[in-house]
């Protein structure tokens, strides 16, 4: 028999900690973001421009970014590195497991995208002056970024929802404040369905912005 009664005042009491927690989810995932882009851009160059020992670790970051659950490089980070002495902050924990996921899977998308412009394109940059620095970064990257642009975006989702897994090494953010909450006032359905709305809501404005924004970047 169906005898739960909804109490839904603590959590409108706590409403403000949670919309905070929403924020501070943002700013991790925004942040791991930009570094996964800058580190998966880099990674796809080397593997396909470099040979020897840099394109070994290139390769084996994307395996293992790819090839491992986003817990276990959590945890890598969270408890594997104590083991040596280096102890980081829930917050560092959780940017650097982001981190080092994104730029993994976005190495991959990078590599397809440069693939996927042809090379007469660099060999006519180059035979009109232009140097390799300036052939891809005005060239090649810009057309490379269009052809990962939504792929970045589901990444950026991905970023954000994976983010939820800092509850389990102490950190704060939407899902471990809303953990911390429901653990004191035992509304866990309460707690939990309000943060799946905010949750929905954030990625709902971030699949929004980023048609907003492909429609100005790619309007030609």
């Amino acid at each position: 028999m169906f005898d739960y009664n909804f109490h839904w005042r603590p959590v409108m009491k706590s409403l403000p900690d949670l919309l905070e927690a929403a924020l501070l989810t943002l700013q991790v995932a925004v942040l791991a973001m930009i570094l996964g882009i800058i580190i998966g851009l880099c990674l796809a160059l080397i593997r396909l421009n470099m040979r020897g020992p840099l394109r070994w670790i290139a390769s084996t970051w994307v395996e293992l970014a790819r090839n491992t659950p986003a817990l276990f490089q959590l945890f890598f980070f969270g408890f594997g590195l104590g083991a040596f002495g280096l102890h980081l902050s829930p917050y560092m924990i959780v940017l650097a497991g982001l981190t080092f996921n994104c730029a993994g899977y976005l190495a991959e998308n990078f590599r397809g995208g440069f693939q996927a412009v042809p090379d007469t394109q660099i060999r006519a940059s180059r035979s009109l002056g232009m140097t390799a620095w300036q052939a891809y970064t005005r060239i090649v990257i810009p057309q490379v970024f269009r052809i990962v642009y939504h792929p970045i975006t589901n990444q950026m989702v991905w970023a954000v929802l994976m983010s939820s897994l800092g509850m389990l090494v102490g950190f704060r953010e939407l899902s471990g404040e809303t953990q911390f909450f429901a653990s004191r006032t035992f509304r866990i359905f309460e707690y939990f369905a309000v943060t799946a709305v905010i949750y929905y809501v954030i990625v709902k404005l971030i699949l929004g912005a980023s048609r907003l924004l492909a429609t100005r970047l790619f309007r030609y």
